[in-house]
């Protein structure tokens, strides 16, 4: 009974659950004592009175055990979670956090002892005429750490919210505002300390004034500090043990597990030899091969899934947790996060999203992105002889000329429900069924969607050319091309220029066909494909045409003016 006892209490989602949530407290804790300290601003007064409600809450005896044993299990977690790491290659702001809260227990301790512990010790009253006169007047330099452990601790704790609040669908919104109450706030903390602190001085210079206010709070003597400064130097030796002790239960861990390498590779042919317990988020690390992780390896955000190529039946199963995260995004079989699993024998992986993939991407993301045959209607649009319209335009009126042209054809893929795929030139490519799924009904969505997408661009365009009536000798003209079947749907390209678009003969075909509109005098030409799977009898005249490419003769349907389409019920 012991062992999975023991094992659950170190099982990692358990672990992850217990550092939100203890994070979570302190958070609060040092928000609100920042706010606290930002009254000094008004007063030493007010920092007093403030300081009365701030220990009504946080002195009331279930918050404050609470609170610490929040502080007691929130520096385990950091502790366990440190050993277990098998690479201490990490990004900027995990390494900024690390380090801040390894710092945050050195810096307080003598703050805490000599507040909080010794006001129940020693029974005097920590006020802050107390703190303000110790830190500022008797030890600046304490009083310098202290103002540094503000920052610190506020840092470390922002950092970790972040990585929490930065899944949720309305923090892009939020963010800027979030940042800017981040900076203020301990800025107004260390504002208020010193006008405090100036303040406490400008007392000082009635001598019956500290005499008066240590009798009546009964401020601890030399030997009560002496006590204190004992504990703080037990507590820096215990700081530094443990820290040492987990580094070198590493080092041994690591030795051990030598021999017992486990190869890793991935589809661009780089490998790294990992120990067991490595996870393949790690392994990307000590690789230096970049490797999306928007959470910070926490299990929540599945940016840092890879599809498993070859090795997946001697895999660990993933946990209720990472089915879970896979499921919200629909991931396919094949799929693992990479921060969860932890090889024992040697995998091949190819990591689905790219390295510099963002919160948007985590934000319940189809694994459609990664790669996956579908069958969609593409639809390709292009203006009739527009170069010959440009070429005694300025550059100005060409650029604005053409955003309203994209902007008219962009709301009219967007609002049938399309996905606008890219323009080129002065051509545009939609895709429409890559969020239905498969199936007839989803056909049918797909087709029909596209074909309101060709009527909506229709009726936009002759609105832009109503607007444009006097700019222009003639009005625009448009040819449209749709087609149904199977593509392959995936992000594609490089770096920042990478996004979800469509490749196969499907797509090829659409293109081919808004080409035909000139040959056959008509703004749009679908194939028999999108009447049959959108269910809608025949529209328009029927040609039969012959594709670059395809040997087999392509049925297609020449409609006039796509505007005056009538879309009805389906068959």
């Amino acid at each position: 009974m012991a062992i999975p006892v023991l094992s659950r209490m170190f099982d990692r989602q358990l672990l992850g659950r217990v550092r939100l949530v203890t994070g979570l407290v302190l958070f609060a804790y040092v928000l609100t004592h920042n706010l606290n300290h930002a009254f000094g601003i008004l007063s030493l007064d007010a920092l007093e009175q403030g300081r009365y409600v701030f220990l009504a809450f946080w002195r009331f005896a279930p918050i404050e055990w609470a609170l610490f044993a929040s502080v007691f299990l929130h520096i385990t977690v950091a502790l366990i979670a440190l050993y277990r790491r098998h690479s201490l290659r990490m990004p900027f702001w995990e390494a900024a956090q690390l380090v801040l809260g390894l710092s945050t227990p050195p810096l307080l301790m003598l703050h805490v002892l000599g507040t909080a512990y010794a006001s129940e010790r020693f029974d005097f009253t920590d006020s802050y005429a107390f703190v303000l006169l110790s830190l500022w007047i008797y030890l600046p330099v304490q009083g310098a750490l202290q103002a540094v452990a503000i920052l610190v601790t506020w840092i470390h704790g922002c950092i970790g919210m972040a990585y929490w609040l930065r899944l949720k669908s309305w923090y892009p919104t939020a963010r800027p505002y979030l940042f800017a109450f981040a900076v203020m706030l301990p800025l107004l903390a260390l504002i208020g300390f010193v006008d405090g602190g100036r303040e406490a001085a400008e007392k000082l210079e009635n001598p019956d004034w500290q005499q008066q206010i240590a009798a009546a709070q009964n401020w601890p003597g030399g030997d009560a500090i002496g006590e204190i400064y004992f504990l703080q130097r037990l507590g820096l030796w215990i700081c530094a043990g443990l820290l040492a002790f987990v580094l070198i239960a590493r080092f041994i861990r690591q030795q051990l597990n030598r021999r017992r390498a486990i190869l890793v590779t991935y589809d661009n042919g780089k490998s790294v030899r990992i120990q067991a317990g490595t996870s393949l988020l790690e392994a990307s690390r000590m690789a230096h091969i970049p490797h999306a992780s928007v959470c910070g390896g926490r299990g929540r955000c599945s940016t840092c899934r890879v599809r498993i190529n070859a090795g997946a039946d001697q895999l660990p199963p993933p946990s209720e947790d990472e089915k879970r995260v896979l499921a919200r995004v629909g991931a396919a079989p094949d799929t693992r996060l990479a921060c969860q699993l932890r090889p024992t024998s040697p995998v091949t992986i190819t990591p689905l999203l790219p390295a510099q993939a963002g919160p948007r991407q985590a934000l319940a993301r189809p694994d459609f992105h990664a790669g996956r045959e579908l069958e969609i209607a593409v639809l390709f649009a292009d203006l009739r002889g527009f170069t010959q319209l440009s070429e005694r335009r300025l550059p100005y009126d060409v650029v604005f000329l053409l955003n309203r042209y994209f902007k008219a054809m962009g709301e009219a893929v967007t609002e049938a429900g399309g996905y606008l795929d890219k323009f080129i030139g002065d051509g545009v490519m939609a895709l429409f069924g890559i969020k239905e799924g498969v199936g007839a009904i989803a056909s049918e969505t797909a087709c029909r969607q596209a074909l309101d997408a060709a009527r909506r661009m229709s009726v936009n365009l002759a609105e832009l050319n109503r607007h444009l009536a006097h700019d222009l000798k003639s009005p625009l003209r448009i040819g449209i091309g749709i087609h149904f079947g199977p593509v392959i749907v995936g992000d594609m390209g490089f770096g920042a220029n990478q996004h979800l678009t469509a490749i196969g003969d499907t797509v090829n075909t659409a293109s081919r066909l808004e080409t035909a509109t000139k040959e056959l005098d008509c703004q749009l030409v679908i194939s028999e494909h999108v009447t049959q799977a959108a269910g809608l009898d025949p529209i328009g005249e029927r040609h039969p045409l012959q594709i670059r490419g395809r040997e087999a003769v392509l049925e297609v349907l020449a409609i006039k003016d796509a505007q005056d389409m009538q879309l009805g019920d389906s068959k």
